[in-house]
């Protein structure tokens, strides 16, 4: 992927505090408007953009060098929007959403048409819901959805803290949402539940024992 210079000067990125009065609207206000912002979760900070903006999830790829073949996950607030970004939830994949959502488990499902095709190269879809209640704020406030991955450039030590995620994207986002360092500072779990047999792609904070455990 050609590199490309950042959109804004580095000190146009603005550090929100969560519990500052206004954060989280202006955090939402500006992916509304198509830009990049970065909010916290329960695993790692994200960069974020809404999920049915093209152009926005483009300029993810292009902020964190990442190849147009490595799929982005969506983030989703609440499990009443899951049926707005996949086509179907097998059954063995609503138990682990009972068990593990909010949570640090990423599963991976049949993709929604309406999604961009920026978001996969693919017929699937990660998706999960974060267990931190500011991340999921912006994200409700945002329109339900965001397509987030970590804030980091490709190859880079991924940000689990506000600051460290200002330092690699300033320039590129619009706004850093601080809550404090991330609590699992480790990325999901990945679960792949579109084929008939259960595959895990990544552990993380929840193992495969624990997963494998449930069914």
């Amino acid at each position: 992927m050609q590199k490309l210079e950042r959109p804004y000067p580095p000190d146009h990125t603005k550090l929100l505090p969560a519990r500052q009065p206004g954060a989280i609207d202006h955090a939402a206000a500006e992916a509304r408007a198509g830009n990049l912002i970065v909010i916290p979760t329960d695993t790692l900070y994200g960069v974020a953009c809404d999920a049915f903006n093209p152009d926005a999830v483009r300029a993810i790829y292009a902020a964190k060098q990442r190849p147009y073949n490595k799929p982005i996950p969506i983030l989703l607030a609440d499990s009443s929007d899951l049926l707005r970004v996949v086509r179907s939830v097998p059954s063995a994949a609503q138990t682990f959403i009972h068990q593990y959502w909010p949570g640090p488990l990423t599963i991976l499902l049949p993709k929604h048409p309406d999604l961009p095709a920026e978001i996969s190269d693919n017929d699937s879809v990660a998706v999960r819901i974060p267990h931190n209640d500011v991340g999921r704020a912006i994200i409700r406030a945002v329109g339900g959805a965001m397509a987030v991955t970590s804030a980091n450039l490709t190859g880079q030590e991924p940000a689990d803290t506000a600051p460290d995620a200002l330092k690699k994207l300033a320039g590129w986002v619009t706004a850093v949402v601080d809550d404090g360092p991330s609590p699992h500072g480790a990325a999901s779990t990945i679960l792949d539940c579109t084929g008939d047999e259960l595959k895990i792609l990544r552990e993380g904070p929840i193992s495969a024992r624990a997963l494998l455990g449930i069914r």
